[in-house]
C-alpha cells in the first residue's frame, strides 16, 4: 500500500514527529504542503492529512492543499498535535471528504508542547508530547489503516 501524508508541522516539530512514526511502518510518503511541488495524489492508495491545531483547526495550509489536491474517491485519514485538546477541528477536512466522496479511515489525535501566545508566559503545555506513549498509538493507528485496506 501506497500512502501520502500531507502536512504542516512548525514551532515544535510535535506533528512531524507522529508522523515518522507512522512512516516507520512503510510505505509513506510525506509531503509539506508548504513545499513548493508538483503533487499527484491520484497515484496513491491512501491519503492523510496532518497538522498542529490552531485555534480550533487544521492549518489552513492543509485544508487549501486538500481543497486542491485531493482526488474524487481516495480513503482518507487524519492526524493531528494540539496542546489543549483537539475539539472539532477535522470538521473542514471532514467536509472536504464528504464532498469527493472520500472514505475517512479514522483520526488518529495526541498531545503536543506547546508554547503558542500565552502559553509561552507560562513555559508551554502539554510538556514531553508526544511521548513514547504517543508516538506507539500513531504508529498502531497506521497500522490499522493499512490493515483495513488490504
Amino acid at each position: 500500500m501506497k500512502t501520502a501524508i500531507c502536512y504542516y508541522s512548525r514551532h515544535h516539530g510535535n506533528t512531524r514527529k507522529v508522523l515518522d512514526a507512522m512512516a516507520g511502518e512503510g510505505g509513506v510518503d510525506l509531503i509539506d504542503v508548504t513545499a513548493q511541488q508538483e503533487i499527484r495524489l491520484e497515484e496513491y492508495d491512501c491519503i492523510g492529512f496532518a497538522s498542529g491545531v490552531y485555534f480550533g483547526k487544521f492549518h489552513d495550509g492543509v485544508l487549501s492543499f486538500a481543497r486542491q489536491y485531493l482526488p474524487q474517491g481516495k480513503p482518507v485519514f487524519f492526524a493531528c498535535t494540539y496542546g489543549g485538546d483537539k475539539g472539532t477541528s477535522t470538521k473542514v477536512l471532514l467536509e472536504i471528504a464528504k464532498e469527493k466522496n472520500c472514505p475517512v479511515l479514522g483520526e488518529f489525535g495526541c498531545k503536543g508542547f506547546d508554547t503558542f501566545g500565552p502559553f509561552k508566559l507560562v513555559g508551554g503545555i502539554a510538556k514531553g508530547h508526544p511521548n513514547t506513549q504517543d508516538l506507539e498509538r500513531a504508529r498502531s493507528f497506521y497500522r490499522e489503516i493499512k490493515e483495513r485496506l488490504h
